[in-house]
């Protein structure tokens, strides 16, 4: 056992990597057993890694609803998602997975390129997923790390995706060339968390909760008064994860840390291998971003993305921080219905 990973969380990869089950039940951790309504939760096992997803729970009933999957940010889960969830449960097959490093799928200690860590590894956990689900097409969004994963999906497996949908992010290679003192300055944590571990990690434990409540109330946010209280708990929970042994690296902040590690290094050069042989999204793609956030003030969100996609890129700014799908549930529901057909 590694030192800091939980002995439930080895004991949870063990049984999947025993068994010829794709998936096993997980009691469900939010606090009131009806706050996601029509939606199940579930463990897979996707190629040996632990992949933790919420989904419709009436999906045989629905099989003629297109599917959309959701894919959140850090610091969080799929359940940032639960209020646009249950605006569209009824117009489609929802997939919302947890990350791998987020939530609870898989926390394993990061390699020393990080490319466990990549977004092609991340795209290809939710592509393995969706091949479980029988799911051969689908629309795909996704917020902040998300929109990230996304973004690298789309390119690797471009008969898969319908349509694609980023929130409140430009691309990541573009950003890292846009550094300035600016950037740094509001971008701070791009920087921080990628030093080699375990310097952020260690900073970071010295007051996880604090550190969680100052992210999830920054990037023009205005606080954290938009999140759920059931929300709050489950980020909470996931973030504060305990190591085995006192004084070791705490799980959930180490994957985080090896999530930027590898936007830092090997995920930028698969989108310099991308560009040089010149692939681009292929399919349709909506960008929306909020009016007090970073890439507002900093980024032509609609221009750069256009030059990263062979489809038409459509969207706009919205009213609100970087959060967009729990500030605004409700413009977020809505756009992706009317995008997403």
């Amino acid at each position: 056992m590694h030192p800091w990973l939980k002995p439930e969380i080895v004991n949870l990869h063990a049984k999947l990597q025993n068994t010829n089950m794709s998936t096993i039940d997980v009691p469900p951790s939010e606090s009131s057993g009806s706050w996601f309504d029509g939606f199940e939760k579930r463990q897979f096992n996707v190629n040996g890694v632990v992949v933790c997803s919420r989904l419709s729970a009436n999906w045989l009933n629905q099989m003629d609803k297109p599917v959309l999957v959701l894919l959140h940010g850090f610091p969080q889960t799929h359940v940032m998602w639960h209020r646009v969830a249950q605006a569209l449960k009824d117009d489609y097959r929802l997939v919302l997975p947890d990350l791998r490093g987020y939530g609870d799928s898989s926390h394993a200690p990061g390699l020393p390129d990080h490319s466990n860590y990549s977004k092609r590894a991340m795209a290809q956990d939710v592509v393995g997923l969706l091949d479980q689900l029988n799911v051969d097409s689908f629309f795909l969004c996704g917020h902040d790390r998300g929109g990230r994963v996304a973004h690298r999906l789309a390119l690797d497996f471009p008969l898969r995706v319908l349509k694609l949908c980023v929130l409140d992010i430009a691309p990541t290679l573009d950003m890292y060339n846009r550094t300035d003192m600016d950037f740094a300055r509001a971008y701070y944590h791009w920087f921080h968390l990628i030093q080699p571990s375990p310097l952020p990690e260690k900073m970071i434990a010295g007051n996880v909760l604090h550190y969680l409540h100052a992210k999830l109330g920054g990037w023009g946010s205005h606080g954290t008064s938009f999140i759920e209280p059931e929300a709050m708990a489950e980020y909470e929970r996931s973030m504060n994860l305990q190591p085995d042994q006192p004084g070791d690296l705490m799980p959930a902040v180490h994957t985080a840390c090896e999530d930027y590690r590898a936007s830092a290094g090997v995920d930028l050069d698969h989108d310099k291998e991308s560009r040089a042989k010149g692939d681009k999204i292929k399919c349709d793609s909506m960008v929306l971003w909020g009016d007090r956030g970073v890439v507002h003030k900093m980024f032509k969100p609609l221009e750069l993305w256009q030059a990263q996609c062979a489809g038409l890129v459509s969207g706009h700014v919205v009213p609100s921080g970087h959060f967009i799908p729990e500030e605004l549930p409700d413009l977020t529901a809505q756009s992706l219905r009317a995008f997403m057909v």
